[in-house]
């Protein structure tokens, strides 16, 4: 069988045996794919350094008959090593990947592999962790298909600077209320969060602080609603 090269991002990695790891790795252009890195744990082992956490790494792997294929060599391109260095955006990162893991198929769109490299970026900068998670969320919900109308309200009136709103889940919109928590603000920022393609420039924004925590809780029920992750 031809030997497969791509990017891979781990996503999980379980021990296996003595030595080995059965790894799942997201790429850009096979989906998620499992292989097992035989002999990996040892310490002589030409694999181990490829296949970091927080890493996006050039893997080579022969398909298998089963659903895992065999790992032939893997090598670090780039290694987001800050977030490490402190726990909160390491606990994150941990939570993302999962995330990411139980959001995607065994065949899923490029998209979600470069969300999860950009996230990593987000994660190894200055960018705050509520920040990256708001922007991870939404772009899993767009990719999902569950995009927010951020333009008309429930009654497909435009949404006015002038008025408050609450969230209508069923029709993905936004419904104005006299009393509602939702503010002109709130909505400009979302349609900035889903828009942008990297987290980055959110940490420019000024006063992201204060609309992030509404949007952020918003954006984490729509989620947990319609991805269930």
């Amino acid at each position: 069988m031809n030997q497969i090269v791509t990017q891979g991002i781990v996503l999980t990695r379980t021990n296996f045996g003595e030595a080995d790891r059965i790894i799942t790795m997201l790429t850009p252009d096979h989906g998620k794919v499992r292989v097992i890195a035989k002999g990996v744990r040892k310490i002589k082992s030409k694999l181990a350094g490829g296949i970091e956490l927080f890493s996006v790494s050039q893997i080579t792997y022969l398909p298998g008959k089963s659903e895992i294929h065999t790992l032939i060599s893997a090598r670090l391109q780039k290694h987001y090593g800050a977030i490490v260095q402190d726990i909160a955006r390491t606990m994150l990162g941990y939570e993302l990947l999962k995330r990411m893991n139980r959001a995607t198929e065994d065949i899923t769109e490029p998209e979600y592999f470069a969300i999860m490299q950009r996230t990593l970026e987000g994660l190894d900068g200055t960018v705050g962790e509520n920040l990256l998670e708001l922007w991870f969320d939404a772009q899993l919900l767009k990719l999902a298909g569950y995009l927010p109308n951020l333009v008309t309200d429930v009654n497909d009136k435009r949404l006015s600077a002038d008025n408050l709103y609450t969230f209508d889940f069923d029709k993905m919109a936004f419904a104005q209320a006299d009393q509602g928590l939702l503010t002109p603000a709130h909505i400009k920022f979302l349609r900035l969060v889903f828009g942008l393609e990297e987290p980055g420039p959110l940490g420019q924004v000024m006063d992201a602080a204060k609309v992030a925590g509404p949007c952020a809780q918003l954006v984490s029920t729509m989620r947990q609603t319609f991805i269930r992750v």
